[in-house]
């Protein structure tokens, strides 16, 4: 899947759906993610502790919020605060952004096309990343996961829909830039397109196994797909 694919797809999208940990964001570099998920896990513990020890044998915080669902609302709404405060407190020690995801985003903007951030992590999280470094105004809407709706979360297509919807794009005009499977599969759920971002190399071929309409490696091959006339 080469970079005639990736014009194809860019030439049909009116919609660019970035996903946020990964495209742009490297959320947890400065905070890591296990430590953030063993204090969820303490969380968990005081409402739950038969679920709180389940949780402390998870690494991921995304993972425990998807577990929080077996505890009932109080332990959803007492997670899900957590979560979003320490994602809010990770992005600001995160560092810049991932190279070439300012000039893919400046590109998307540039080219005419509607700009979404599309996120498993909390709007508040993404918002304050995307104004730290003065990136917002490239951004026409932030959907963030659903709140207190695990569930919701990709692969669910609930969100990529709803940007679709506030962005005034069929969801079929819209494609999705990610960096996971679950990614891809909200993406085909939707019926939008997907391009995959193989961050790291062992994700090039689970990203095309999964459905991906091409798979780069490289946010500035995004940014140069995405250039005015480039198309």
């Amino acid at each position: 899947m080469g970079s005639s694919k990736l014009s194809e797809v860019i030439g049909a999208t009116k919609g660019v759906l970035f996903d946020f940990d990964g495209p742009i964001c490297d959320v947890f570099a400065g905070r890591p993610a296990p430590g953030v998920a063993r204090e969820l896990s303490e969380v968990v513990a005081r409402h739950d502790a038969t679920l709180g020890g389940k949780a402390r044998g998870v690494d991921d915080p995304m993972e425990i919020l998807r577990l929080s669902t077996q505890g009932g609302e109080l332990v959803i709404r007492a997670v899900e605060e957590s979560m979003t405060k320490a994602e809010v407190s990770a992005v600001k020690v995160a560092g810049p952004p991932i190279p070439g995801a300012v000039a893919a985003l400046e590109a998307a903007h540039s080219s005419g096309r509607r700009v979404a951030v599309v996120s498993n992590n909390s709007t508040a999280c993404v918002r304050a990343f995307l104004m730290l470094h003065g990136l917002r105004h490239l951004v026409h809407e932030v959907i963030g996961r659903a709140a207190y709706w695990p569930d919701l979360m990709k692969p669910d297509p609930y969100s990529l829909l709803l940007a679709a919807a506030r962005l005034h794009i069929r969801p079929d005009h819209c494609t999705l830039i990610g960096d996971s499977v679950t990614d891809v599969e909200a993406a085909r759920a939707a019926g939008s397109a997907s391009i995959g971002f193989a961050n790291k190399q062992h994700k090039g071929l689970a990203l095309a196994e999964v459905g991906a309409d091409v798979v780069v490696t490289d946010m500035t091959t995004v940014a140069n797909a995405l250039m005015p006339n480039s198309s």
